[in-house]
């Protein structure tokens, strides 16, 4: 049997899915969401957090309901705390933007196959991918995907 892909989606994915003001968007995440069934998907408590930060209480309570049988991981260990700061160090993400290294450094210290995000300025981005992986396999870790749900 073939194993699935893991697919680790950021809080980009399900606030895209109903984010209205950006139609294109919008519908690209929702198909992308019909395939879904094709990957072990997986989250982080990192998403639960930013989700539950959300200030509109319809927003957030369909949020939640979007990711809420996804596994999650969480973002406590030191091995995550301790990547999420190399990649702040080597300035491959910004310090004032941390939490987009606890996101990636939680899809490389779980082995999962592929990063899905919205986020183009600091996460898929080439110079990110690149620099990424390359503190990834100077560290022993597998190099990961990092693309936007339209790619898959």
């Amino acid at each position: 049997m073939i194993r699935k892909p893991k697919l680790y989606l950021d809080t980009s994915v399900p606030n895209a899915y109903l984010d209205e003001k950006n139609p294109y968007r919008q519908e690209m995440t929702r198909q992308f969401w019909l395939h879904l069934n094709e990957y072990q998907v997986f989250i982080s408590d990192l998403v639960i957090r930013e989700i539950k930060a959300t200030g509109d209480e319809k927003l957030r309570g369909n949020l939640i309901n979007l990711v809420k049988d996804f596994e999650s991981f969480s973002t406590k260990s030191e091995e995550i705390k301790v990547l999420s700061e190399e990649y702040i160090s080597r300035s491959i993400i910004p310090v004032k933007h941390i939490e987009d290294a606890v996101h990636i450094a939680v899809v490389t210290v779980n082995s999962i196959d592929i990063l899905v995000s919205w986020n183009f300025e600091h996460i898929v981005k080439l110079k990110t991918k690149r620099e990424v992986n390359a503190v990834n396999v100077l560290l022993g870790y597998n190099p990961i995907e990092i693309v936007e749900p339209v790619m898959l």
